[in-house]
């Protein structure tokens, strides 16, 4: 048989082909005359089937709150939570995890995102990555210990990049989730946890970048949302442990703290000047009167929470 070389020099003669089943591969009758629509009526149709998304979410909130307590439980022992994604998957997996830290002050360590095919497939496809069922089983055992939760995120729930670092987190001792667009993917079976939200075909077939990925977003939001609430990084719906990396977050600090204590904006900038930048041991003071030093050792043996800090110092 010839073969046939691409720009990279590889060999194309012997290309694997998959069929697959998912409901995002179906055909979406309320777009089959998408073509002929006006540009209006194309906008109308995505937006419809985009309202679909988070009634789907809403059916899988037991399923993510279940991961977020896996989640909880490891970060609070020292362990790590691992995105593994190939894609438009992948790459929401990395978002979500690059904004924890200027959002929730979140360490670099708790979250690590993991894309197939490696920080050039964040701007262009890398070819054949997701397919790498040893890259990742690879991956998760360099980094996966036991102790630690892995999110594996697939749009198919058949990814072998994914899968692979599913199953090679299992046997090194961590719990895992399952994120998919198809409730009924097989390897529901293999995971702690199976998260399959039915968001159906997509209006241009197969595309996952649509409302696969949209459910995708809502439940990463929600998902690593929660976690830094139980972990004490939000008080009242007050982002406490944010990192003030610019003119409007800086702002935005004393905002907080005029909101959570009702104190005049000077006393708030007093309060954050003397915690040295420290907004939640500044909002611990102003809550309960206590000297910033007594707020901090108040947090320190609190496990970081507020509430249970100035339940310290009120005692």
């Amino acid at each position: 048989m010839p073969t046939t070389s691409g720009p990279d020099g590889r060999d194309r003669s012997a290309r694997a082909v998959v069929r697959v089943s998912s409901p995002t591969e179906r055909r979406n009758p309320r777009s089959a005359e998408l073509d002929l629509m006006s540009t209006r009526d194309v906008l109308r149709v995505i937006n419809d089937d985009d309202r679909r998304v988070p009634a789907a979410v809403a059916t899988v909130l037991d399923e993510i709150a279940v991961a977020v307590e896996l989640a909880v439980t490891a970060l609070r022992a020292g362990g790590r939570v691992h995105y593994f994604g190939a894609g438009t998957s992948g790459r929401l997996g990395v978002l979500d995890a690059a904004e924890l830290a200027p959002t929730f002050n979140a360490p670099d360590r708790w979250f690590c995102a993991h894309l197939a095919g490696g920080p050039e497939a964040m701007w262009r496809a890398v070819e054949d990555a997701e397919d790498d069922e040893a890259g990742g089983a690879a991956q998760a055992r360099e980094c996966v210990r036991a102790g630690d939760l892995v999110v594996g995120l697939a749009a198919s729930g058949r990814t072998p990049y994914v899968l692979g670092a599913l199953r090679a987190a299992t046997d090194l001792g961590a719990d895992t989730v399952l994120f998919c667009a198809d409730p009924d993917a097989a390897a529901a079976r293999a995971v702690t946890v199976f998260i399959g939200v039915d968001t159906g075909p997509e209006v241009v077939t197969g595309s996952t970048r649509m409302k696969a990925a949209t459910a995708q977003k809502l439940v990463l939001n929600g998902f690593s949302t929660a976690v830094m609430v139980r972990l004490g990084r939000v008080y009242s719906n007050l982002m406490i442990d944010m990192v003030a990396t610019n003119a409007k977050l800086r702002g935005r600090m004393i905002s907080i703290l005029v909101e959570a204590t009702g104190c005049a904006e000077e006393v708030a900038q007093r309060a954050l000047t003397e915690a040295d930048g420290d907004l939640k041991a500044a909002l611990v003071s102003l809550l309960s009167g206590a000297a910033v030093a007594d707020a901090r050792a108040a947090l320190d043996r609190s496990a970081n929470q507020v509430r249970g800090a100035i339940a310290l110092l009120a005692s």
